[in-house]
């Protein structure tokens, strides 16, 4: 029951951190900052890298989420 608990509370966290990119990105794109919204772009890409590395999320989900942003980062005038 510890070891579930304990990473149950570590991919909530990684979800958590996740959103919150994503958001922050989702505003930047809004306001228009798209030299900004390309940074987080990065950084929101290593992250969903990462939370696959560790079996946060699964492979698809990540690849679709990033594709899908770059797109709106593309589309974004």
């Amino acid at each position: 029951m510890r070891n579930s608990s304990r990473k149950h509370s570590q991919n909530t966290a990684v979800k958590s951190r996740l959103h919150t990119l994503e958001k922050k990105y989702a505003t930047q794109l809004a306001e228009g900052k798209k030299e900004d919204a390309g940074v987080t772009l990065r950084s929101l890409t290593s992250a969903f890298d990462k939370a696959v590395k560790r079996g946060v999320v699964h492979k698809s989900m990540a690849s679709r989420k990033k594709s899908r942003l770059s797109l709106r980062l593309n589309a974004a005038k």
